[in-house]
């Protein structure tokens, strides 16, 4: 590979950003290309909760997706000050506690918390649950301050940002095409998966980490965003229209945080969005490399794009810098 590249960057949603503040600091000239004009009006990683969540995504995820996450964990701490160490919370009602042992069951790297240790973690949640589980080393960001971070480095980097405009090559090496749900005409096996979330503000909770509660009607994570401002949002919906949020939704949603705590009843919602998020079949990322390298197609990061971000930028920079494709992101077909 050439020691320096040029290159040009397709989407600004999270996964476009990490890779194009990635290959700036390796010394390649990139140049950023999306199609909104407004910077994140269009892409669905404005309405992320954000999580840095390795640990928990196991319950559900291949491991690959834990493994990747982990790894992506140090590269959010090492690059974003605002990163947010603080774990993850997981809780049931008692009468759900067979949900609790299934989750713990399927995951690592947690602690068992009875009542009174759960209690002085949150103490807003004393005496709601008789246990929980704890994931120390896990984070979350708030999506659009992250989103917007590396915009501005990307450009204090010397980054050529444009928005607005379709992609037209300009004879660039490499193009890498990061346009999620967009870019399902050349990477047909995408589908979409409808994500949705409310964000509320309350003045009478100060949870301190996202918190994930197992719900027989609906689970839900909630995730502090700061100033008494909270994410809730569900796992998925196997869904592609991108209607607004529906009220069904809305009341399942928060009726789920008010199972949570009855706290949330009084709280103001201030915004509720629904956004596709991009997925192969088997819900693994892939990096797609076609001609001979000069084009990759990044893409199918699922719910988990601020999540595996980095490390997807971490292996598309190895590739670039001697042809590497040790991760296992380079290994499944897409077909």
């Amino acid at each position: 590979m050439l020691s320096k590249l040029s290159i040009a960057v397709v989407g600004a949603g999270i996964t476009g950003l990490w890779q194009a503040f990635t290959h700036a600091r390796a010394g390649h000239r990139v140049r950023l290309v999306e199609r909104s004009s407004e910077p994140f009006a269009a892409c669905a990683s404005r309405l992320a909760a954000a999580m840095i969540a390795p640990e928990c995504e196991a319950e559900g995820a291949p491991p690959i997706v834990r493994d990747l996450g982990r790894e992506s964990i140090a590269l959010w701490r090492s690059a974003y000050p605002a990163t947010v160490v603080n774990g993850t919370l997981v809780v049931a009602p008692p009468r759900d506690s067979a949900d609790l042992t299934r989750f713990a069951q399927m995951t690592e790297r947690h602690k068992v918390l009875a009542a009174q240790c759960l209690a002085k973690l949150e103490p807003d949640l004393a005496g709601r649950f008789e246990r929980g589980l704890f994931y120390p080393d896990e984070a979350h960001v708030v999506a659009t301050e992250a989103l917007r971070w590396l915009l501005s480095q990307a450009r204090a980097l010397g980054i050529a940002t444009e928005f607005g405009h379709s992609f037209q090559p300009h004879g660039e090496d490499v193009i890498i095409d990061c346009r999620g749900i967009g870019a399902r005409q050349d990477l047909p096996s995408l589908r979409g998966v409808r994500g949705e979330r409310i964000l509320i503000q309350s003045r009478e909770l100060g949870l301190s980490r996202p918190v994930r509660l197992l719900h027989p009607r609906q689970s839900i994570y909630i995730v502090p965003q700061g100033d008494g401002r909270y994410v809730i949002g569900a796992s998925l919906l196997e869904r592609e229209d991108d209607i607004p949020m529906t009220v069904k939704s809305a009341l399942d949603l928060l009726g789920s945080a008010y199972a949570l705590h009855p706290a949330f009843g009084e709280a103001s919602i201030l915004d509720m969005g629904a956004g596709i998020r991009p997925a192969f079949p088997d819900n693994i990322p892939r990096a797609i490399i076609e001609d001979g390298g000069k084009t990759i197609r990044v893409n199918g990061t699922y719910r988990h794009g601020f999540l595996l971000a980095p490390a997807l930028a971490k292996a598309v920079a190895g590739f670039l810098s001697d042809g590497r494709r040790d991760s296992p992101l380079f290994d499944s077909p897409h077909a």
